[in-house]
């Protein structure tokens, strides 16, 4: 009856639920084009002869043993979906006694599925989301198993990215993605306007202002969606505070956000906004008019995530401009405790076990073979499809870009990786709030109290 009852839940939750975690259709568009090494590798380049030739020594007599795999990467010659299939093959002619039974949707069809194997019984390895507002009421239903930590301490995990995988200390999934928040900035137009990379918040307001005077848009935001603004108040809370774990968590569990840095963050964010930091009507514009102003040179930065290095790959982009795209972190923020280093960030879609699988020791066994460095990680670097949750600077292909290799960089220079950005870190009530509410009170519609009354309210 619990399952029954939490998966009626899983409809709320998976309908405000993006593919990634943002929930919103530009984003899933901005996920299919995620891409920051040179794609001109194929299955080819990701199966090495080491790792693709059958296991000489490979048992044959063991038990025959049927897994079943429920996996969101529907394309299974492209992409993440490649990756996944060239482990999968890899994995029967190791183990040829396996035999891995795919089950791939696109994105609306792999929720509503979900929901019914919630009630009925799930394949024993399946894809799942790092965040709160899917996966506390999926583990409320007992659904996933828990996973030993310490066996993955050699796998290369970047800090942080795990977080999002736990329910009060234990692990229950591995991420597949890290995806880090940028300013996207054209490095040219900086030199030839002798604008610098700005390292405080004030810097960037007092460059805003050269830009504006400039005729141009300082950063281009896609306001329309509402989840670029939300994980832009999470990392103005990083930099403030810090490690603002407990303080989301305890807010959203108590319906009350009246701790001074969601009063501080959101007021910047307003103030921002009002002193012309954002293109003019910003805040009903999509991804993709944004995106264009950055890469049609009319916006000397772009907020978004790290998916969208391959801007530096497009062919559609002016050569000038593509490759002159260069990156920065929020900058640091007066009186904040939070470094240059520190990041947002989230974890984005991975893979969990069954916990009603009855052949769960085998199919942790594949889960852990698919997370080896040099799997999951190492393709997904040379098939250019997205910075991995583990560290790639081993597979280094000689072929990156300069912006590819300055976002490795940051993030294996992190000192902190903020697991989940605030606006998934509830129930899907709540992540449907904040990422309505927070177009309001940027533009000054509704003020910062009421903003955090209202998303409060919708906690409860």
């Amino acid at each position: 009856m619990k399952r029954k009852i939490v998966s009626l839940l899983l409809v709320t939750a998976m309908l405000a639920l993006g593919v990634m975690g943002c929930g919103s259709k530009s984003k899933d568009k901005a996920d299919n084009n995620k891409a920051v090494a040179n794609t001109e590798d194929t299955a080819d380049t990701a199966s090495s002869d080491d790792s693709t030739k059958e296991d000489a020594t490979a048992d044959t007599t063991a038990e025959p043993v049927t897994l079943k795999l429920f996996s969101n990467l529907p394309d299974r010659k492209n992409g993440q979906g490649l990756v996944e299939q060239t482990i999968i093959d890899e994995y029967m002619k190791e183990n040829q006694n396996v035999k891995i039974e795919v089950e791939a949707l696109d994105e609306e069809a792999y929720k509503t599925k979900f929901k019914a194997y919630a009630m009925d019984g799930m394949p024993d390895v399946v894809s799942i989301w790092g965040q709160p507002s899917f996966l506390d009421e999926v583990l409320d239903a007992e659904i996933l198993a828990e996973l030993s930590e310490a066996d993955y301490a050699d796998y290369g995990f970047v800090s942080g990215s795990l977080e999002g995988f736990k329910k009060n200390g234990k692990l229950y999934g591995l991420p597949r993605n890290t995806d880090v928040m940028f300013f996207y900035y054209n490095q040219k137009m900086f030199e030839d306007n002798g604008w610098s990379v700005p390292q405080t918040y004030d810097e960037l307001l007092a460059l805003a202002d050269k830009i504006n005077g400039a005729g141009l848009t300082p950063v281009a935001m896609d306001g329309g969606d509402g989840w670029p603004m939300a994980i832009y108040l999470t990392d103005l809370m990083v930099k403030i505070n810090g490690d603002c774990g407990k303080i989301v968590s305890d807010a959203i569990a108590n319906g009350d956000f009246s701790d001074p840095v969601f009063t501080k963050a959101t007021q910047i964010l307003a103030d921002s906004a009002k002193a012309g930091l954002f293109q003019t009507g910003y805040d009903s514009q999509d991804y993709g008019t944004a995106m264009n102003l950055f890469t049609n040179g009319q916006a000397a930065m772009f907020y978004m995530g790290s998916w969208e290095a391959s801007m530096a790959l497009n062919a559609d982009i002016p050569e000038e401009i593509r490759n002159n795209i260069r990156v920065f972190t929020m900058p640091t923020v007066a009186e904040g405790v939070g470094k240059n280093t520190d990041i947002a960030a989230w974890n984005g879609g991975g893979y969990a076990v069954s916990a009603d699988s009855e052949v769960k020791e085998e199919a942790i066994k594949f889960l852990n073979y698919m997370y080896q460095p040099d799997k999951l990680s190492k393709y997904g670097w040379v098939n250019g499809v997205g910075m991995s949750a583990q560290d790639q600077s081993a597979y280094m292909t000689g072929n990156e870009t300069e912006l590819q290799l300055q976002i490795l960089d940051i993030v294996n220079k992190a000192t902190s990786v903020s697991g989940t950005p605030v606006n998934d870190c509830g129930p899907s009530t709540f992540k449907a709030s904040i990422e309505s509410e927070i177009q309001s009170v940027s533009n000054g519609s509704i003020s910062v109290e009421d903003f955090l009354a209202s998303i409060g309210k919708a906690c409860k």
